[in-house]
């Protein structure tokens, strides 16, 4: 998994213009994370891809639109992942590292259950 970690605006219409660079590509976007981060009236916005081609092409064209600040490949090292499992005794809340928490994953034989991957 390919993880690109961009700083966008604050606002409105962004994650659309952001998502429409993969639209325009036919890139498959695995996970997106995005919130408030350390940079005052910005978000930070955390997609994963499969390909390393894709990623990269799409890099160049993320680093063009106005709304992005700064984009950047996340080597797996700086990469974390967590997942939200329902069990029979209700939630459960994973962290760690990609291959740790797939393999919690696939151990319990959840049914229900998200995951994505993280990166600072």
């Amino acid at each position: 998994m390919h993880v690109i970690s961009l700083i966008v605006k604050n606002e409105f219409g962004v994650m659309q213009r952001v998502m429409g660079e993969f639209t325009r590509n036919k890139i498959n976007v695995e996970t997106i994370v995005v919130g408030k981060c350390e940079v005052p009236n910005r978000s930070r916005m955390v997609l994963s891809v499969i390909d390393k081609g894709e990623a990269e092409l799409v890099m160049g064209r993320l680093n063009k639109l106005q709304d992005v600040y700064s984009a950047e490949m996340v080597p797996p090292e700086g990469q974390s992942a967590y997942a939200l499992m329902s069990t029979s005794n209700g939630n459960v809340g994973l962290v760690g590292g990609a291959a740790q928490v797939d393999e919690i994953i696939e151990r319990s034989q959840e049914k229900k259950y998200v995951m994505a991957l993280n990166a600072l």
